[in-house]
């Protein structure tokens, strides 16, 4: 699934990762198409290399990938990931695929070729901003495509915008900010995620401890063992297994762990299971230590944990919303004089410069009992 559990708040939410990836090699069709017009060459090899750059881009993503990505494996990226899938089909596919992965590494020597798989401007976004929106029903999200592809050049071998793209652009970036707060981090969604998190972590714990779990034999690798970049480096086992890793995997443990022995994950599973999520409370400052010892010290005494057990039940952290960063890969939009100028200082919109800067807000989460 595209969004995980996001479909928990917007129903409607059930694409996949699959129909994301075809959607934005559409996109790089007509971007290049687009590029060609203005001038730029590029050659059928060329094009065939960067289609197939940004349709394998997420191949890399696990289950709930954003969730668990370190948890499944650790001191690794789903970008490193997807690298190797793609080195892995070079020896099937040859020189396509070799092409595909020099301009997805960025060691093409046409970096707007790496810039349309990946950046602040990039076919990804342009396909998952409008997508998301769509099946979530959060119309806040909606940008015009269209217009900003037309709108794309290239200069000095970097991908940029015309100026006159200026107000498509703001929009982009406020529709980006809009959908962070109002799909991807929606609190409730955050919540189930790190409930998911750490039933995952707490499976994990106990297969270490070799206590028996159900799972497929793809998931008891992961559990049973932790698994760094060194492992997928050394031995191609793991990246066969993560290969066969999927929301399935998760689901289906999920579904057996709910009625595990251990009151942990048994509570955790089948909290998830049927839907009964933790509260959660934002801020815009850190929760003091002693309001998160208290609600530690009130799951032990409803629930009888331990110490240890209860920090898999009460949770804290920092969520970040960044719709924009300045300086690298920062959008540039070139101006009638051939001039380049950074996005912020282009607009008239005060807005911009303020989303440049990265929003924080703090959450608690911790289960309530009636």
């Amino acid at each position: 699934m595209q969004l995980g559990l996001s479909n928990l708040v917007y129903p409607g939410a059930q694409h996949t990762r699959y129909t994301h990836v075809l959607g934005a090699m559409h996109l790089m069709t007509l971007a290049i198409g687009v590029l060609r017009r203005k001038g730029q060459e590029i050659s059928a090899e060329e094009e065939r290399a960067a289609r197939l750059a940004i349709l394998l881009h997420d191949i890399g993503h696990g289950p709930f990938s954003h969730a668990l990505e370190y948890d499944i494996v650790h001191g690794i990226s789903h970008e490193e990931i997807s690298g190797m899938f793609i080195d892995r089909l070079t020896k099937i596919f040859g020189e396509d695929l070799r092409r595909a992965q020099l301009i997805f590494s960025n060691q093409y020597s046409k970096p707007f070729l790496h810039q349309l798989v990946s950046s602040q401007l990039d076919m990804d976004r342009m396909d998952y901003l409008n997508r998301d929106s769509f099946y979530s029903g959060v119309s806040e999200g909606i940008i015009g495509t269209d217009r900003l592809i037309e709108m794309l050049s290239v200069h000095e071998g970097q991908l940029v915008l015309e100026e006159k793209a200026i107000y498509s652009v703001e929009k982009f970036i406020v529709a980006r900010r809009l959908m962070y707060w109002q799909v991807y981090l929606h609190k409730t969604v955050v919540a189930a995620e790190y409930m998911l998190i750490h039933a995952l972590r707490r499976a994990k714990y106990l297969a270490q401890q070799r206590t028996r779990l159900f799972a497929s034999p793809a998931l008891e690798l992961f559990l049973a063992n932790d698994v760094t970049k060194e492992h997928f480096l050394n031995d191609p086992k793991y990246l066969d297994a993560f290969a066969q890793l999927d929301d399935h995997d998760i689901w289906g443990a999920i579904k057996v762990w709910q009625y595990h022995e251990d009151q942990v994950l048994s509570l955790l599973c089948s909290s998830i299971i049927h839907r009964n999520l933790f509260k959660i409370e934002i801020a815009t400052h850190p929760f003091s230590p002693d309001r998160i010892a208290l609600e530690k010290e009130f799951v032990k005494a409803q629930m009888g944990f331990s110490s240890a057990d209860v920090d898999f039940m009460v949770y804290h952290d920092l969520l970040v919303n960044k719709a924009y960063t300045q300086g690298k890969q920062s959008i540039m939009l070139l101006n009638k004089y051939g001039e380049l100028v950074d996005l912020p200082r282009a607009s008239d919109n005060l807005n911009i410069s303020a989303l440049a800067k990265p929003v924080e807000k703090y959450f608690l989460a911790y289960p309530t009992y009636h």
